[in-house]
């Protein structure tokens, strides 16, 4: 039965991934803003016109909907550690897209999730 359910977390996992990355899109074009009262308005309203950060939160949303399926469908805790391979696709989307470095030590940890990932596969 797991097996039946790997597509659909994977599935899952990848919206994630491109949620957090068209997050950081939208991030990186407004910048940083410290947390002050004065700037709740104007970040606010930078953040709601932000095509970036809109379609992160809808594919956001969209990948929750997926998660809630999967809940449906599989022990949480098998199903939630799977969603480990977020961590792969968002070091390598974020290596791709923004030049972000991946050291020895995050390849070595990605190996080890995937190994991981792969163990708990087998259930």
């Amino acid at each position: 039965m797991l097996m039946n359910i790997v597509p659909l977390i994977i599935l899952t996992a990848s919206l994630n991934t491109v949620a957090q990355l068209l997050l950081k899109m939208g991030m990186e074009k407004i910048g940083i803003f410290s947390f002050a009262i004065e700037n709740i308005v104007p970040i606010g309203i930078k953040l709601v016109t932000s095509p970036f950060i809109m379609m992160g939160v809808f594919v956001y949303v969209f990948s929750m909907i997926m998660w809630l399926l999967v809940l449906s469908r599989a022990p949480v805790g098998i199903a939630y550690p799977l969603t480990s391979l977020g961590y792969i696709f968002n070091a390598i989307g974020a290596y791709y897209i923004f030049g972000e470095h991946l050291s020895y030590f995050q390849i070595l940890g990605i190996c080890l999730i995937i190994s991981g990932v792969y163990l708990l596969a087998q259930h």
